[in-house]
């Protein structure tokens, strides 16, 4: 989602090493997905980063064709300053297929997926990546995760791996999918299903994601504690 990072200010990230994959699922065996439709999602945030505590404000637009998508997040907290992210790209029966994601503090940085060359090539001159079947960003997967749980595509107790490129790199991502739990939110309590990721290496972080099936599996809270201690818990704040 959304969402709150783990590796700077406020919105979510969580990186892992890659190394030791299995070859990737070819498209035609991916499973099917069931985009939400479009929507604008508010959320508050509040944790600890650098040292301080803070609480910010958050929205999620979600908006899409038959064929194309465009989302965003949008972070702000005093003291710790305003993040934004963007995704754009493309979709398919499988789903999600980003073209372009960028990551704004003071600056922006940004990854291009060239679908033809079959690599993602980084705006800050990092090496480029490989074009994995199923590839998103840091963004667009926690739309392709609801997509794939509004689907029925995966039940508790599985894992679902999806390749997941930053504006700097490309690392496999796998969350485990947790049973349905009733959870409080300032938007009031809904049921969500809770998929989390563990740390691989002390450094890494923990992330925790719930989505709301009456909400077409939208993310309607996400935390994550870094290795670091900083944490973030980003909650939603009004319904739809």
């Amino acid at each position: 989602m959304p969402i709150a990072q783990a590796d700077e200010a406020p919105v979510a990230q969580a990186p892992e090493p890659a190394g030791g994959d299995p070859a990737p699922t070819p498209p035609a065996s991916r499973p099917p997905v069931m985009l939400p439709p479009d929507v604008d999602l508010q959320y508050q945030v509040q944790g600890r980063a650098r040292g301080l505590n803070y609480r910010a404000s958050g929205e999620l637009r979600w908006r899409q064709t038959s064929d194309t998508y465009e989302l965003s997040m949008q972070l702000s907290a005093f003291l710790i300053g305003s993040r934004s992210q963007t995704s754009v790209g493309r979709i398919d029966a499988t789903g999600l297929l980003p073209d372009r994601f960028s990551d704004r503090t003071r600056s922006e940085r940004a990854a291009h997926f060239d679908h033809a060359g079959q690599r993602i090539r980084f705006s800050n001159n990092a090496p480029d990546a490989e074009l994995l079947p199923g590839a998103q960003d840091r963004l667009s997967v926690f739309l392709q995760l609801a997509g794939l749980l509004q689907a029925g595509s995966h039940a508790a107790g599985e894992t679902i791996e999806l390749p997941v490129a930053s504006a700097g790199g490309s690392e496999r991502w796998r969350f485990r999918v947790g049973e349905l739990e009733p959870l409080d939110l300032p938007a009031g309590t809904l049921q969500a299903r809770r998929l989390v990721r563990e740390p691989v290496d002390p450094r890494d972080s923990r992330v925790e994601l719930w989505l709301a099936p009456e909400l077409g599996h939208l993310p309607v809270r996400l935390q994550i504690t870094q290795g670091s201690g900083d944490t973030a818990d980003q909650q939603l704040s009004r319904r739809p």
